[in-house]
């Protein structure tokens, strides 16, 4: 039959369309020229309190605070994991990592996260162009790298590096290999702004994925003179290190909005800043404002980050939202935006944000959250939080965040109803998780700490 002859090489949308077409039904799918273009990125390491828009004044982001002017600043987002690997697991499947075993950065060789969708494989499968762009950190071996789970490119590294000479380095567009850079100039924060502009303006016509993920502000902290000169300042070496990593990383996100804006792309480009976890605080300096704890860490310091979300004429500009989100809206919120829903057996725990921004539901898109870490857990339902973090008493202990951000006044002892009923809550969710990692993270793992508890005793 005539009709039928190209089908099979349309885009999924497209394809979908015709056949909704031929078969006379009422449905009929979005057009793949209707679909957002879509950029994630991604901070490293990058404390809560560190952007000027979320009170900085030191360094100035004014290109990653162009998000928040254009966009919305959500003040309560959290990611699911406190530690790089398994929070970049959660951004890109919508599911706590914990579900699939993935709970330490040990975890990203596992077979955990191998079995799982991810948004890249969801968007290419609808007609887009991906590129991921940065440090990936969810998989060492070819079966496990970008371009094996949705990416049609991959420029960066697999997992931390420097930011001079960055090793475990892939360029698809020239080979698979692994190598490591050996140009004294190359800087990754800029070679990855250069590289993700040549891309978008490379692929214009859209629909496109771009993956942002910067290993910027992770240590080591290393930065080219011309940044360090922005800082004249600021005379203690790690903290003007670490200011001109950020400005770096502003510079780029500021090349890469000047293009989407270049090419006239704004109102048809969903975009996301977000960080992986709280800062390091004494590795790196990077502030975490109020917050108490930092990353690895279950408080508040550990899980709670910046995130900017721009969509102009369909999120507001401007505004700030105060109810809690997480990473792991990223994924439903995106394939709504896309006009393919992610089914409820998909089993996502993310939701879709864009009737929340926009007003449309006024209802919280979390009632409940959770976090386990190697010994470590946490549960959020509504404003009361009950957790076991490093640092801490060793036992549950309870915060009105309504009232007490910084997690200072344990109420535990005054609420044993309330920790009853969160401790509950947590029990049931993490009944459904995989077995709890023995896997060190960054120190020693369960069974570490077991035998050595042992050995002192």
């Amino acid at each position: 039959m005539p009709q039928w002859r190209h089908l099979f090489s349309l885009p999924v949308l497209a394809r979908l369309a015709v056949l909704a077409r031929l078969a006379g039904g009422g449905w009929s799918a979005p057009s793949l020229e209707a679909a957002p273009n879509v950029i994630i990125f991604y901070a490293d390491d990058l404390g809560w309190g560190e952007l000027g828009c979320q009170g900085n004044p030191e360094i100035p982001t004014p290109h990653i605070d162009s998000l928040a002017t254009s966009g919305m600043r959500c003040t309560q987002d959290y990611v699911a994991a406190t530690y790089c690997s398994p929070s970049r697991a959660g951004l890109m499947t919508g599911r706590y990592p914990t579900r699939f075993g993935h709970e330490t950065n040990q975890d990203h060789n596992s077979s955990g996260f191998l079995n799982e969708t991810t948004l890249a494989t969801r968007l290419k499968g609808l007609g887009y162009s991906t590129a991921c762009v940065g440090k990936w950190h969810l998989g060492d071996s070819p079966n496990r790298r970008p371009t094996a789970r949705g990416f049609d490119e991959f420029y960066g590294t697999l997992a931390n590096t420097p930011f001079y000479h960055p090793k475990g380095f892939i360029d698809s567009q020239t080979s698979a290999d692994v190598v490591a850079i050996e140009d004294d100039d190359f800087y990754t924060t800029d070679a990855y702004a250069d590289r993700a502009v040549d891309w978008l303006k490379a692929h214009a016509a859209g629909p496109c994925f771009l993956y942002l993920p910067f290993n910027a502000q992770h240590a080591p902290l290393e930065a080219p003179k011309k940044y360090l000169d922005r800082f004249p300042g600021i005379t203690e070496v790690k903290r003007r290190t670490f200011a001109a990593m950020l400005s770096a990383m502003d510079d780029a996100v500021g090349r890469v909005l000047s293009t989407v804006r270049e090419l006239g792309q704004e109102e048809k480009t969903l975009i996301f800043f977000i960080a992986d976890n709280g800062g390091p605080t004494g590795q790196t300096s990077s502030q975490n404002g109020p917050l108490r704890g930092f990353k690895m860490m279950t408080y508040e310091g550990g899980p709670r980050v910046p995130f900017l979300v721009q969509w102009k004429g369909t999120i507001p500009g401007g505004k700030t939202y105060d109810l809690p989100v997480m990473n792991l809206d990223v994924v439903p919120t995106v394939m709504a935006a896309a006009g393919k829903p992610i089914a409820a057996a998909d089993s996502i725990d993310g939701v879709d944000l864009v009737p929340h921004l926009t007003g449309k539901v006024p209802s919280r898109p979390h009632e409940t959250m959770f976090w386990r870490f190697v010994g470590q857990w946490a549960i959020r339902s509504g404003d009361w939080k009950l957790v076991v973090s490093k640092g801490g008493s060793g036992k549950p202990e309870l915060y009105d965040l309504a009232t007490d951000i910084g997690e200072q006044k344990d109420l535990a002892a005054t609420r044993p109803e309330r920790v009853a009923e969160l401790q509950q809550l947590y029990d049931s969710w993490n009944a459904e998780q995989a077995p709890v990692s023995d896997r060190p993270a960054g120190g020693p793992g369960r069974k570490q700490r077991r035998r050595a508890a042992a050995t002192r005793s």
